[in-house]
């Protein structure tokens, strides 16, 4: 299929992801980078990033007391010792990816209010800002992401109304949103994030390296120059 001009359509990517997730943010830098090293092609695959709702620890209270290491150990059963290795391995792997995690800082916090943001983010034409803000405030800076005044702030930053926002989240306007993606992940089967759906029918699990998407997106973007080749020729 073709657009005007004669360009391919755009490969579709939708994310479903928490901005809670160490791994989805992580997984979220890989795309990226995935699609740095595709961007010099003679032919550059063009795509189109949706990010999708979902919820890790949706019994979370906004306001949780104790840290990380508290909440792993409480909520997966695990000896504080191993938690602490284990949140100095991700930290060591989002090093590798560019970002500086701060598992000493972060605030553990509910985050249902976080993706209606990115709902109404989304309806603003701001969604990807947002999800960065987001994920950037809660690892590396130490930030509330989970009362309505924080998300608020972070909103105005990168570029929404503030009362727009706060209407939309006391209102809990895109909350049926966000149950609309958590049950299209159900429908998928999708258990764990971040989990990336190309073009509808491919899905690929987990924060895999650059290349794995570099890949994928060549080869789905060889597989429309030949179709459309194809086309032509009939």
């Amino acid at each position: 299929m073709r657009l005007d001009g004669g360009v391919s359509e755009p490969i579709s990517i939708d994310i479903w992801s928490d901005i809670a997730c160490p791994w989805c943010y992580i997984g979220k830098r890989n795309l990226e980078k995935g699609l740095e090293a595709v961007a010099g092609d003679d032919d550059v695959p063009q795509v189109n990033i949706t990010f999708h709702s979902f919820e890790l620890s949706p019994d979370t209270p906004v306001d949780f007391d104790g840290d990380e290491i508290d909440f792993l150990a409480g909520h997966k059963g695990m000896p504080r010792a191993q938690v602490e290795q284990m949140l100095s391995h991700v930290t060591g792997v989002a090093s590798d990816a560019g970002l500086e995690y701060r598992f000493d800082l972060l605030q553990h916090t509910n985050t249902v209010k976080a993706h209606e943001l990115l709902h109404f983010a989304k309806a603003k034409g701001l969604q990807h800002a947002m999800e960065e803000r987001l994920m950037s405030a809660y690892f590396t800076e130490g930030k509330h992401v989970g009362r309505i005044d924080d998300l608020v702030e972070l909103a105005v930053e990168v570029g929404l109304d503030a009362e727009e926002t706060r209407q939309a989240l006391e209102a809990a306007t895109y909350l049926p949103a966000v149950r609309q993606d958590q049950a299209q992940a159900r429908a998928y089967g999708i258990q764990g994030v971040p989990f990336f759906v190309i073009d509808g029918q491919y899905g690929i699990s987990g924060a895999q390296p650059p290349a794995a998407f570099e890949n994928v997106l060549r080869d789905l973007w060889a597989q429309r120059g030949e179709s459309e080749t194809e086309s032509a020729a009939v």
